[in-house]
């Protein structure tokens, strides 16, 4: 129910910062405003003794995050990967927000295993550990099977996440449409679309039979992928609320020092991650979207190990060619471009001028190019971004968060494996064989093939489509109603049709 208790609800997260030291601290990252903070401070104190007291042994913002719950955790999972944000301080204690949270009593997971698994742990497994790592969904155990032998990671849901999220999803939700009622500015945001996106992307990481369908998709597609791995799902070992796949080893992501002691080259690292990510996106329109350092390990062979397929991203062929031809345009720093591309596919409305928001473009990337990777404010960046996205009208694009909240997530994890990586640099060779296979002239005769696939299958129900608007185009229109004239459809179907005969010909 989305009604005003749900202002109770968000006091006490104002409250909870404030009591927890959390609220200061979090602005004091963020470089906000004098007068907010101040204001912040002054308004939170009465309010204090509301909030949740948290764990006394975590850092502020960690323990505040913590107390709140799965949602909350979920946001701060995403700071963890932004030093250059939050700062490097800040981000360090937020990391353990990945994988590093307080586990639920092994009891009760052995239990929920067996229930949703219909037989006791000791039948199915012969060796079942206490939780190896833990976070805002579910935790992990290590196993081993036993009918194989094969060494296997067990995830469970943690007891009553659902109802955890529900609640705080409901707030979000009540918080999004007072913020678009009170400021209808904001409304080319949509902040009820995009919480409602992210409750549709968390719902559907409760279910565990999902996660291993995405995890078996993507290791097909990802099958011929040099360097990287993905382990396999147990189907019989799995459920709604268990997961069994293969055990991954290797070191965490967050563990530098121990990567670069292991021999592996960082810089190399992070260059393949990058491409790898963007080549899931542009080749396949499928990819992890939780790319955070708790879901990415370093094999002993060099591989990047991915885990936890809880949220994938998907994205259709035609968004995946404007999104390439963005990046494309601002690698080429070709602004006007990237400017033609954003109008052409209704990005931007087509009442605003096409050479100004070229200019404000070229504005956010022209600093990046040619400057040192560690003196790039990706705050300030985004900032300005905001502010250009604002003055041209651009509304939020809700087919697109995931895609470029898991791309500033990994463009993160790469700067705290490289901090001197150059993003563009990197992207380029994904970019510019994306662009040369999928938008020259073999692309537009793969698009005709499909025209002709398309009519090939439909080809059956045009006579019907023909007479039926026949019949409606002869049917007198009732005089008291104005009919604008339509052009008959039936005409562009047989043009259509013949075009694809001629195509199929010349493809044969």
């Amino acid at each position: 129910m989305r009604g005003p208790h749900n202002i109770w609800r968000l006091i006490r997260t104002g409250a909870t910062f404030q009591r927890t030291g959390a609220m200061g601290q979090a602005l004091d990252a963020m470089n906000a405003p004098r007068r907010l903070r101040v204001a912040a401070r002054l308004l939170g104190l009465p309010f204090a003794w509301l909030g949740y007291r948290g764990d006394p042994a975590l850092p502020p913002v960690t323990r505040a995050i913590t107390a709140l719950g799965p949602a909350y955790i979920k946001f701060g999972q995403i700071l963890s990967t932004r030093p250059d944000v939050v700062g490097a301080e800040m981000a360090g204690h937020l990391r353990m927000l990945q994988d590093s949270l307080p586990p639920f009593p092994t009891p009760i997971a052995r239990l929920q295993v067996q229930e949703d698994l219909g037989a006791p742990v000791e039948t199915l497994f012969s060796e079942f550990s206490e939780p190896v790592a833990a976070a805002s969904i579910a935790q992990v155990h290590r196993a081993r099977r036993t009918d194989t032998g094969a060494e296997v990671a067990v995830k469970v849901l943690r007891p009553g996440i659902a109802a955890a999220f529900r609640r705080d999803i409901d707030a979000f939700h009540f918080a999004a449409g007072m913020i678009e009622r009170l400021s209808p500015s904001s409304r080319r945001l949509r902040p009820r679309d995009v919480i409602s996106h992210f409750e549709s992307v968390v719902m559907g990481e409760l279910d565990l039979r999902l996660e291993a369908a995405s995890a078996s998709e993507f290791t097909e597609n990802t099958r011929e992928d040099a360097g990287f791995s993905v382990p396999h799902p147990h189907w019989d070992l799995s459920g709604r609320r268990v997961l069994t796949s293969d055990w991954a080893e290797g070191i965490p992501m967050a563990d530098v020092p121990a990567i670069r002691a292991a021999g592996h080259d960082t810089s190399r690292l992070a260059e393949r991650l990058l491409q790898l990510f963007l080549s899931h996106a542009l080749r396949d329109g499928f990819f992890h979207a939780d790319m955070h350092q708790g879901n990415l390990r370093i094999a002993p062979n060099g591989d990047i190990v991915a885990f936890d397929f809880g949220i994938m991203g998907q994205i259709d062929e035609y968004t995946r060619r404007v999104y390439a031809e963005i990046l494309y345009g601002f690698i080429q720093r070709d602004y006007h471009r990237v400017a033609r591309v954003h109008f052409e596919a209704g990005y931007v409305p087509p009442d605003r001028n096409m050479a100004q928001f070229a200019r404000a473009l070229r504005a956010v990337g022209e600093p990046i190019f040619g400057a040192d990777a560690s003196r790039i404010s990706m705050a300030n960046l985004l900032a300005y971004l905001f502010e250009v996205t604002e003055r041209f009208g651009m509304a939020t694009r809700t087919e697109l968060i995931l895609l470029q909240r898991t791309m500033v997530v990994v463009e993160g994890v790469t700067r705290t494996l490289d901090p001197q990586i150059n993003i563009w640099a990197a992207a380029r060779p994904v970019v510019e064989l994306y662009i040369r296979d999928n938008l020259g002239p073999r692309a537009a005769l793969r698009d005709g093939l499909k025209v002709v696939q398309a009519l090939g299958r439909r080809g059956p129900l045009l006579p019907e489509v023909v007479d039926r608007q026949i019949d409606r185009l002869s049917r007198p229109e009732p005089s008291t109603i104005i009919v604008e004239p339509t052009a008959p459809r039936w005409p562009l179907a047989i043009s259509l049709l013949a075009a694809g005969v001629v195509l199929g010909a010349l493809l044969s």
